[in-house]
């Protein structure tokens, strides 16, 4: 039977991460406008999460953690300031108490709610600045804003810990040096599309990841996701779009427990026991995009949440609506322009009017000879049209460009079915 200090030590574990995954980013972002210095903010409350782990499984929990972290990270931030020869003049500019004891009541804790939220729209927008590319734009966000360690960073995206954490490194100084401001732009509209597609590929990287191993979901990715986006919904209240994406995210998550089974294989859509989606989930989608769309501004992410609501709400998969979801592709495909989404609305036209109509639409596509999913859907619709040898041909090729694991063993599944499809079938192979 374990002891009571291992106990208490894994109840402390899981406090610290919370802490780290829900209140480092407001601390950040709080101590980054206090001392104007990203870098010291970042390092600061590290520190003070390292503290946590030494001392909380002794001295035990405190009363109000998100406090304590602030506290504590703030006395990290003068400490180092104090070290710092050069800092002396910011140090007597910012540091007006040297010190709190953790756990005291802050006055910067208990500011004014706006307040708290620029600065963390600040972080946030900060973080999706457009000098900096994607995918240090993903890492920044994730790290800073999101709560995530480098090492789960790393493993997400399949890069190496060092590199990732050079990223970052190089991204803060990018910011020190070229003195992009915390502020809140001017055109807010675009930095909030990168802001928007940023986290739209954080939580698809956690619904379907290349970095889980033998897994296809990363369920810390995906909460991240969907909190950061709650974040934005609360800091953005005048942005119809992320809204959108809240509901998307609200949709994917109500049915995720069903999208592998026991081994971690893929379970198809319409293979899934809807009977484990959470109703409750689902309705909060519904609640989020009727929001949306009483804003009479329609945008790609509110069109995706009205696909997912089709397949959401339908209990079973032959109510699917798939002449709907049809046109609701044609409508995203004509925003975007998007090649990606024409394969989705292959999918949905093959549906509603049979395999040789979502070839067209397929065929027709451009771009995407090394998108797995083009081929691998291509394969599904030449296997209903009885092209076996069509079809085994661009199942094989997606697997040799599908990256995650289960989706591998998915297509190997999809190969060996073409075989047994050839052999019981009436229809020659073409």
């Amino acid at each position: 039977m374990p002891s009571v200090r291992t106990l208490g030590d894994r109840v402390g574990e899981v406090a610290i991460v919370q802490l780290a995954r829900e209140e480092s980013g407001r601390v950040i972002a709080l101590l980054a406008h206090r001392f104007g210095d990203l870098d010291l903010a970042d390092e600061s409350v590290q520190d003070a999460l390292l503290e946590a782990v030494e001392v909380w499984p002794v001295r035990g929990i405190p009363s109000n953690p998100p406090a304590w972290l602030y506290t504590v990270a703030r006395n990290k931030a003068i400490d180092r300031l104090r070290r710092a020869a050069s800092a002396k003049r910011r140090l007597r500019e910012s540091a007006h108490e040297l010190v709190a004891e953790p756990g005291e009541e802050e006055p910067d804790m208990v500011v004014e709610h706006s307040y708290v939220g620029d600065e963390q729209l600040r972080l946030l927008l900060l973080c999706c600045h457009p000098s900096l590319d994607r995918n240090t734009q993903v890492a920044l966000t994730l790290r800073l804003v999101g709560g995530l360690t480098t090492t789960e960073i790393a493993a997400a995206f399949l890069v190496p810990e060092a590199t990732l954490a050079q990223r970052i490194v190089r991204a803060k100084r990018k910011i020190r040096d070229a003195g992009i401001p915390l502020s809140i732009p001017a055109n807010l509209d675009e930095r909030v599309d990168a802001l928007l597609d940023v986290l739209y590929l954080i939580f698809n990287e956690g619904y379907l990841s290349r970095g889980a191993g033998d897994s296809a979901i990363r369920p810390d990715l995906l909460e991240c996701a969907v909190r950061l986006t709650e974040q934005a919904v609360e800091l953005l209240p005048n942005s119809v779009e992320v809204l959108g994406l809240l509901a998307v995210e609200l949709f994917a998550q109500a049915r995720i427990d069903t999208r592998v089974d026991r081994e971690g294989d893929l379970i198809l859509l319409d293979r899934q026991d809807r009977t484990r989606w959470d109703l409750q989930l689902i309705a909060e989608a519904n609640r989020v995009l009727a929001l949306a769309l009483s804003a009479m501004r329609p945008g790609p992410f509110q069109v995706q949440a009205m696909i997912a609501a089709h397949h959401g709400n339908a209990r079973t998969s032959a109510d699917t609506d798939w002449a709907a979801i049809a046109t609701l592709y044609a409508q995203l495909s004509a925003m975007t322009g998007s090649p990606v989404v024409e394969v989705n609305r292959a999918v949905a036209v093959a549906m509603a009017e049979g395999p040789g109509a979502g070839l067209d639409v397929l065929n027709a596509a451009r771009g995407l000879d090394d998108y797995y999913l083009w081929h691998a859907t291509r394969g599904e619709l030449l296997l209903q049209s009885f092209d076996f040898g069509g079809a085994r041909e661009s199942f094989r090729r997606a697997r040799r460009l599908a990256a995650n694991p289960a989706e591998q063993r998915h297509l190997d599944r999809r190969v060996a079915d073409v075989a047994h499809a050839e052999t019981d079938s009436p229809h020659e192979s073409r």
